[in-house]
């Protein structure tokens, strides 16, 4: 995974913008910190002469625009600092991303030098570019987003080349090796995902091409009932079939032969204000309560758009009347406490089966040692010597006998109805997820009417008095 940050390099307090340049530049490229010089790399200027080149290009550029830029703005150069996550990168291949990087985002308009540092456990980019361009006819303007333009180019990349991403670090005046953890790391399932992603864009040939990139993309293959990858440091084979809707072998294999299209699986969008109906606000309450003028306006307009939800409710629901939305709202809480029920039923059936098969195998385990027990006449000694297994069978006994049925079932019947109840439970929690969203909108749409009625009774009481 990578971090990114952007920063201005403003012209060192008491120090000339030579001095600077020559100061920035001279950490970046430290010999001890980049493997003696070789991890330097630089575009439009040579790393030794680097901070020459860009002075030279900072001088003709006041010599087109007909005055010195000095005093107008102190930030002589620019600054985007790549992480890696420890382990994961070597330093070569660190380098070849953070130049492809700096040359994504400057667009080769910009001198810059790319210094890749191994003095840390995380491996880091200290790429600097001028922040007057290479024609010395314009200089770089920080905007508005630049921050996460250059985050998502390095995400890019570094998906490009397998390696997992922090889809929102922290950004801030900590030290930029510390972002690294702010964020719960991918899942082995969603770094498989994102790999195969990446392996089904380079458009394989066949299956045994998809196979072959994917072990040199660092995945253990194992072939067998069902296709299974690990990746370096996973325990644990991860199955396609648990990756979801897309990532099947049947699915990858229709997507290399072109029979249809492979789509990355979609992330859910952050939306800090989701469209919901939300219940009005009581306004006079709580300007009574102390809140101010601004409140007072902000909580009308926060109304005004809840009700415009509130009615576009009713009439996608077809509710032309109170009698109506009121008998919705009662359907929709009997079926939702009805789907709760059958959960609560289906998930009391699931505990009776786990506990009559743990039953079963403490039966069998134990079976040999309780007989020879009973052949010992019930002997107190060997009791002493096999306590916990002849318990354990006696228990499993006593389990067997407060089932309904005379008729134990056999570990094959056993899985199959702990499976058919597993299914059945999934399909009815979709329902009940659906059921509980519709309840919760019924009812803040019921409550902001009742809310709406009630002021209406009281404008017109007031009215009469």
């Amino acid at each position: 995974m990578a971090t990114t940050r952007l920063i201005p390099m403003h012209v060192i307090k008491g120090q000339t913008v030579a001095h600077t340049v020559h100061e920035r530049l001279s950490y970046a490229i430290n010999p001890d910190k980049t493997n003696n010089g070789q991890l330097v790399k630089a575009y439009g200027c040579e790393p030794e002469t680097a901070a020459g080149e860009m002075l030279l290009c900072k001088k003709e550029y006041e010599t087109y625009i007909g005055r010195s830029e000095e005093k107008k703005s102190d930030i002589v150069l620019y600054q985007i600092r790549q992480s890696f996550k420890p382990g994961e990168i070597t330093p070569e291949k660190a380098q070849e991303i953070g130049y492809e990087l700096a040359m994504s985002f400057a667009k080769g308009k910009y001198q810059f030098v790319v210094a890749t540092h191994t003095d840390h456990a995380h491996i880091h980019n200290h790429i600097i570019f001028n922040s007057t361009s290479i024609d010395h006819t314009q200089k770089f303007r920080n905007f508005l987003g630049s921050s996460e333009a250059i985050r998502k180019i390095s995400d890019k990349l570094c998906l490009e080349n397998g390696l997992s991403i922090i889809e929102a670090p922290k950004q801030g005046p900590s030290h930029y090796g510390k972002w690294l953890g702010d964020k719960k790391p991918l899942s082995w399932q969603e770094k498989l995902r994102q790999t195969i992603d990446t392996v089904t864009a380079q458009k394989p040939a066949d299956f045994d091409t998809f196979l072959k990139l994917m072990v040199e993309s660092g995945y253990e293959v194992k072939q067998g009932q069902y296709l299974a990858f690990k990746a370096g440091g996973q325990q644990k084979f991860t199955r396609l079939r648990s990756l979801g809707e897309g990532y099947s072998e049947e699915e990858i294999r229709s997507a290399i032969f072109g029979k249809t299209v492979h789509t990355p699986k979609a992330k859910r969008p952050y939306r800090k204000n989701p469209d919901k109906i939300n219940l009005l606000v009581d306004i006079q309450a709580k300007l009574q309560a102390g809140k101010g003028p601004g409140y007072e306006r902000w909580a009308k307009v926060f109304n005004l758009k809840q009700m415009a939800q509130t009615i576009n409710f009713l009439t996608e629901n077809n509710i032309t009347d109170y009698e109506t939305l009121v008998e919705k709202t009662k359907a929709a809480t009997d079926r939702y406490h009805e789907l709760s029920q059958q959960i609560k039923e289906i998930e009391k059936r699931m505990t009776e089966f786990t506990d009559l098969k743990k039953h079963i195998i403490n039966y069998a385990k134990t079976k040999e040692i309780y007989t020879a027990y009973r052949e010992s006449g019930f002997s107190a000694k060997y009791f002493e010597s096999n306590t916990e297994n002849i318990l354990l069978h006696q228990s499993a006994k006593q389990g067997f006998d407060s089932i309904s049925s005379s008729k134990i079932p056999s570990m094959r019947d056993l899985q199959q109805e702990l499976k058919t109840c597993w299914e059945l439970k999934k399909s009815t929690f979709k329902e009940y997820s659906i059921s509980k969203k519709q309840l919760k909108e019924s009812l803040t749409v019921k409550s902001n009417i009742d809310h709406l009625l009630s002021q209406n009774t009281e404008n017109r009481k007031e009215k009469q008095r």
